[in-house]
């Protein structure tokens, strides 16, 4: 497990500050872990219930992290810590997981695979649940091997504990359990066994049940979803194809579950499963059901340490086993720009810390400020000091206040008249081409910025637009 996981946790450590950036949806994170407790219940009956129990663990981590490194490393690092650790728990699970079914040379690779694939490493570096949900999936599936082939109760326990876990912190992790009871289907084992995988999963969905039922009421947070991302369904094709080309390797199994009975579920299953309940209502993101990966690293694992035996085991010539040793080289140099890629603030939707930067660049104290939708209001959550001075002229009540996300607005008349009151605003927006909003708020902000203001400025940085408008003659000087 050293190698894998020890290569795991030097690709999480190399650029995870990501020059600072912060995108979105860790900006989410950052603000909900440094609410207290009392505040963070009444906001996730409202938003965001689904990763409830992430922002808790973040919390409570977050008093630790502070109050000891935090001035020493800073808010950025201590946000994607736990990710690291998570991601390096999952490559060392899944070596152990790959020895545990075809042998240590299978582990060892597997391992390795696992923390070379770009998308591991992406989440390795983002403070959100995802690394955590993929290393309990991890884990909860080498429990469910040993299970397997000795029944033991501490063993259904434990596998219990460990995906109840994983659905908690986030739902879609529940679709990990159809590839666990096929595997268990696919290998044939005694019945005492399949009714014991069954208790387990009927046992962590009943206790998920109330949870999933609630969230639903919230299901409105994902209304942005629509068709899968092309990029993440190629993604997906790809590492399936490949998976599947590498099944077709010989390979023998060392347990009652096999290497393919485990493998190929995991590998299609989940993200097949939530493809099909996108028809329904959109739901897919490839971050949701991250832990498909595994089941390639496993399948790729296997052949890698088949096909890349020593040559007195396979009776290869000295040039071949070259020729193939110089074809991983290859795939790893080939994998380098991607990686160099997502280490930029680029790799991500947007940048939090660029966005405050160039808010505070244009304007001057006593400035308005619009956020153009509402919710990106969620820019300023991790850079409050950037645009302290600044009037937000549409709240009404501050995020934490009405224990929501971004707050609550004042309606678009009230926006109106407070607007027309302002000699300049700045308005942090999203970039050219995306979709406006059409509620009674976002039409008046732009209707009263066509009327009664002229563009002074404006600038485009990672994923949105920061534009200073003034009633006209006041262009000119400042800003």
């Amino acid at each position: 497990m050293l190698a894998p996981s020890g290569l795991m946790l030097l690709l999480g450590a190399w650029g995870i500050r990501r020059q600072d950036a912060v995108w979105r949806d860790e900006a989410v994170t950052y603000d909900m872990a440094h609410r207290g407790l009392a505040d963070l219940w009444p906001t996730l009956q409202q938003v965001d219930v689904v990763h409830g129990l992430y922002y808790a663990l973040m919390h409570c981590w977050f008093l630790v992290y502070d109050a000891t490194l935090g001035d020493a490393l800073g808010a950025v690092i201590g946000l994607r810590l736990p990710s690291v650790a998570a991601m390096t728990a999952a490559a060392a699970g899944v070596a152990l997981l790959g020895q545990r079914l075809v042998g240590r040379r299978a582990g060892l690779l597997a391992g390795l695979t696992f923390a070379l694939i770009p998308v591991v490493q992406q989440y390795a570096q983002e403070g959100r649940s995802y690394a955590a949900v993929c290393a309990l999936v991890v884990w909860a599936g080498y429990l469910l091997v040993l299970a397997g082939a000795r029944p033991r109760r501490r063993l259904w326990l434990g596998y219990t504990a460990l995906m109840l876990l994983a659905c908690l912190l986030h739902e879609f992790a529940s679709l990990a359990l159809p590839a666990h009871g096929a595997a268990v289907v696919l290998a044939r084992l005694p019945r005492r066994v399949l009714r014991a995988w069954l208790l387990c999963a009927a046992t962590v969905l009943g206790c998920l049940a109330p949870l999933a039922v609630f969230s639903t009421r919230q299901s409105a947070q994902i209304s942005w979803l629509m068709w899968p991302d092309p990029v993440q369904l190629l993604t997906f094709a790809v590492l399936a194809v490949l998976g599947l080309a590498c099944a077709r390797v010989p390979i023998r199994s060392r347990g009652p579950i096999g290497l393919r009975a485990l493998g190929i579920p995991l590998l299609l299953l989940p993200t097949l499963l939530l493809l099909l309940l996108s028809h329904v209502e959109p739901a897919y993101v490839d971050r949701y059901v991250l832990y498909y990966v595994v089941g390639f690293a496993l399948l790729a694992g296997a052949a890698l340490a088949r096909l890349l035996r020593p040559a007195g085991e396979q009776g290869q010539t000295r040039g071949r086993r070259l020729r193939r040793t110089l074809a991983v080289a290859l795939v790893v140099t080939a994998l380098l720009p991607v990686d160099v890629h997502l280490r930029s603030p680029d790799s991500r939707v947007d940048d939090v810390t660029a966005v405050a930067r160039e808010v505070r660049a244009m304007s001057e104290p006593g400035d308005g400020l619009l956020f153009m939708p509402a919710r990106r209001r969620i820019w300023r959550a991790t850079q409050p000091h950037d645009f302290r001075g600044l009037h937000d002229l549409a709240l009404a009540q501050s995020p934490r206040a009405s224990h929501t996300l971004y707050g609550i607005e004042r309606s678009g008349d009230a926006i109106r008249a407070r607007m027309l009151t302002a000699r300049r605003i700045v308005v942090a927006g999203d970039p050219d081409g995306a979709t406006d909003d059409d509620n009674d708020q976002e039409l008046a902000k732009r209707a009263t910025l066509h009327d009664a203001f002229t563009v002074c400025r404006s600038t485009e940085v990672r994923g949105a637009r920061i534009t200073l408008y003034g009633r006209p003659g006041t262009c000119q000087g400042g800003g």
